[in-house]
């Protein structure tokens, strides 16, 4: 067994900065190839501070982008029009590309659909929570109404 500092993450055997026993050749062919390790060396230790320092910053940014944001989307509701067979339940469901759209109509702000925390599936008229994940831990909750197609009302 060999003696290694992680210097990034890694699935089922540590967090960064941990020094770990691992077998010779998957230390040798796959974490010191991936630069995912080092030796642990006092050189090491440095290069992982200096790495730590970097992301810490990267990571005040982030948040700092997401606290900015998250004041932009505060007080966000968003109504979404669909058809329904009887006044109730929807043909379908409201997906998310659906509420993102009507965010971006309403906020002209651009998001991924995995930002986007949903309940189970939209499939009747009325309100409902849901959230947008900003990342680094800032969430924004918001309301989503779901109301009968203009069309549809037209008709009844």
């Amino acid at each position: 067994m060999v003696e290694v500092m992680l210097m990034a993450d890694v699935k089922k055997l540590g967090k960064a900065g941990a020094i770990v026993k691992v077998a010779p050749g998957y230390a040798r062919n796959y974490l010191f190839t991936q630069e995912l390790a080092a030796p642990v060396t006092e050189a090491a230790k440095r290069r992982l501070a200096k790495l730590e320092a970097a992301r810490a910053k990267e990571r005040a940014e982030r948040k700092a982008a997401a606290e900015e944001l998250a004041k932009k989307m505060a007080g966000l509701n968003v109504t979404v029009s669909a058809r329904t067979v009887d006044g109730k339940r929807l043909y379908g469901s409201v997906s998310a590309s659906d509420i993102l759209g009507a965010v971006i109509a309403d906020r002209g702000v651009q998001l991924e659909r995995s930002q986007l925390d949903l309940p189970d599936q939209l499939k009747e008229v009325g309100e409902y929570n849901a959230k947008l994940d900003l990342g680094e831990g800032v969430f924004v909750p918001f309301k989503v109404k779901i109301d009968r197609d203009a069309e549809e009302v037209e008709q009844a």
